[in-house]
């Protein structure tokens, strides 16, 4: 699903380059469950971005699908994200004067979709994730948990192959977190690719395959081992 060789990124910051990622070669499987591991300003966060075409490479390639990304616009870029992926970020990034409906309609307002079926739509994922009782509660009103639950459902509205999480449970309580990982793990079960950007071993430990990146390249790519039993 997912290809990339020798991605590079650089950012220009004043008179200085700095190398954000530096030469990164992967493939991941429709299917997988992947934790991208590693330290701050190791290129995790960065690596997510071009994959979710939220940013572009300086040189490399990808593929995404089996169809080449590194050379599209900005609106070819934006069609692939409202179609393809489904994003979840560690700040929620809801808007607070909507609605747990209202946030996770917004992408199908996008895709142009009536008000009747987005509504049925995003009424049917809030009863997936647990939130069938807090439809018309806003952000303020949910706890940290719950928000990170309207995401997730906002993230499926468009029914995307790719899910991309950036440090999804950073925010959270232990429990909520795990909730959080729980409804990843059945994503995963369904067909669907979940992407999660961690610095947390412990939730990298529940995806399948864990790859570490240090100073902008893969150190590590391999099976996760899981944490052993008390």
């Amino acid at each position: 699903m997912i290809r990339t060789e020798q991605l590079r990124k650089v950012y220009q910051m004043g008179k200085v380059e700095v190398e954000a990622l530096r030469g990164v070669d992967l493939h991941i499987g429709r299917g997988e469950h992947v934790a991208i591991l590693g330290p701050s300003g190791s290129g995790k966060s960065t690596l997510m971005h071009l994959i979710g075409c939220l940013d572009t490479p300086s040189t490399g390639r990808y593929w995404l699908n089996g169809k080449p990304v590194e050379g599209l616009t900005r609106n070819q870029l934006a069609l692939v994200r409202n179609h393809q992926i489904g994003f979840v970020f560690q700040s929620f990034n809801l808007l607070a004067h909507a609605t747990a409906l209202g946030n996770v309609e917004l992408p199908l307002i996008y895709q142009g979709m009536n008000r009747r079926q987005r509504r049925q739509r995003a009424a049917i994922l809030l009863e997936r994730v647990g939130l069938g009782d807090r439809m018309e509660h806003r952000p303020n009103e949910l706890s940290g948990g719950q928000r990170q639950r309207v995401a997730l459902a906002r993230a499926l509205a468009t029914e995307p192959d790719l899910i991309l999480a950036d440090e999804p449970t950073g925010n959270l309580d232990t429990a909520s977190g795990q909730e959080v990982v729980r409804l990843f793990e059945q994503l995963v079960g369904e067909g669907k690719t979940v992407i999660v950007v961690t610095h947390d071993l412990e939730i990298a430990r529940r995806a399948r395959r864990i790859i570490r990146l240090r100073d902008g390249q893969v150190e590590e790519d391999g099976p996760s081992t899981p944490k052993p039993e008390a």
